[in-house]
């Protein structure tokens, strides 16, 4: 591979699709560089139109060709680097690592619109309408079953014993379970001690905390 991977990335205390990709290449020790383009409003930054066809990051480049889109990306890495083994190395759990990642991807609008993720925001529950919380419930429930039931079939601690692609898919949703204190079952809080000990979770984080950007939309 000549030319350099370059990942375009928003903010990372907010940046839940930024995070998924940074965090599975970091963990895989995929080289590639990193540009940090910051949002501070709601309508993002002019600056993203520049860098991808979506005006929306996060984006990679590879010398001219762009991909865009957090899975896109990380599959795209996975073909590039096949010794990295991104994704797990059975076809079974290969298999399952994709469907709770589509399903990560595709669903679980009532956690991700209700509880923004913020890595500097303190432990706390929301208020929330009755409705809005029946569906934040609804994800917190299916999510605790996908990582209890993967955890136990695996031996941990990720989801399919070592760290994989589908844990990427799922990081942001460990810091939503815990700022926005969702959870007690000893299992879910088990791997969440696991991904915030792994050192690309810790890399990412440290730098978060030290951003001084405000986006008032996502701090819930």
């Amino acid at each position: 591979m000549a030319e350099e991977l370059t990942l375009y990335i928003g903010n990372k205390n907010y940046s839940s699709w930024s995070f998924r990709p940074w965090i599975a290449l970091t963990a895989a020790g995929v080289p590639f560089s990193e540009v940090l383009i910051p949002f501070d409003d709601e309508g993002g930054n002019p600056k993203f139109r520049e860098i991808s066809p979506t005006g929306r990051v996060p984006c990679l480049h590879h010398g001219a060709f762009r991909v865009w889109e957090s899975l896109a990306i990380i599959e795209y890495a996975a073909e590039l680097f096949p010794e990295r083994a991104i994704w797990p190395k059975a076809l079974a759990d290969r298999a399952l690592a994709r469907s709770v990642s589509m399903e990560m991807l595709s669903g679980f609008r009532g956690i991700r619109n209700a509880c923004p993720m913020n890595l500097r925001r303190p432990k706390r529950r929301l208020d929330l309408a009755v409705d809005v919380q029946a569906g934040v419930d609804a994800d917190v429930s299916r999510i605790s079953a996908i990582w209890t039931e993967l955890t136990a079939r695996s031996g941990g601690p990720y989801l399919f014993g070592e760290f994989s692609a589908a844990d990427a898919m799922f990081a942001p949703v460990v810091n939503r379970f815990e700022a926005y204190d969702l959870v007690s079952d000893k299992a879910v809080l088990a791997y969440m001690a696991a991904m915030k000990a792994h050192p690309a979770w810790k890399a990412w984080e440290t730098a978060a905390l030290a951003e001084t950007w405000i986006v008032p939309a996502d701090e819930a």
